[in-house]
């Protein structure tokens, strides 16, 4: 059950492809809703498919469906004021950066790469219908553990994926912030230097 929101489609400043302009990151999940498995590998693929230095591709991703032992240990790695509303996605996955080879050589770009990934994975589950908010607030150690990671691998962001749910089941200020207008800074703020 979707709550009608604002529009929530981006006021930019030069056209930009609808899938992009209309992305967002709510935090109002439908606590009910039981992901599409197709639509979530889509979005996988194509973070499979992300570019790559060296085509080493350090990513990794730890997938749990809601109403599993996985997914609630994720949970209990988020700070509390995720918990309070991600627990609600139908999925939660745990980005991770392979920083080092097997053999122990630094991938210096590993985060970068992974941000690629995992921007690449965003916009297509969006296309797919799914919303797609990234967290920095979670324990990597806490993942480290229960996954049993080797230190050569970093847990980055979690991931929430689901379908829109009812933001008047969010904590007031969530509320708010769940319809309030998009803004983001100027380019003219962003490019520090143009010739």
């Amino acid at each position: 059950m979707s709550t009608p929101v604002l529009d929530r489609t981006a006021p930019t400043e030069h056209p930009v492809l609808d899938v992009l302009a209309a992305r967002w990151s709510p935090r109002a999940y439908d606590a009910a809703n039981k992901i599409d498995d197709a639509k979530l590998n889509a979005a996988l693929e194509a973070a499979r498919w992300s570019p790559s230095a060296y085509n080493l591709q350090p990513w990794r991703f730890i997938v749990a469906h809601r109403g599993t032992a996985l997914f609630d240990q994720i949970v209990d790695s988020l700070v509390e004021f995720n918990q309070l509303w991600a627990a609600n996605a139908s999925v939660l996955i745990v980005s991770i950066a392979e920083t080092e080879s097997e053999d122990g050589k630094p991938i210096s770009h590993a985060v970068y790469d992974l941000g690629q990934a995992v921007a690449h994975f965003s916009v297509q589950a969006h296309h797919e219908g799914l919303l797609v908010h990234q967290m920095s607030g979670f324990d990597p150690e806490v993942v480290r553990e229960f996954a049993d990671l080797a230190p050569r691998f970093s847990p980055t962001t979690v991931i929430a994926v689901g379908e829109l749910g009812d933001a008047t089941g969010l904590p007031e200020g969530l509320q708010q912030a769940e319809t309030a207008p998009r803004v983001r800074r100027p380019i003219a703020e962003t490019v520090i230097l143009s010739a």
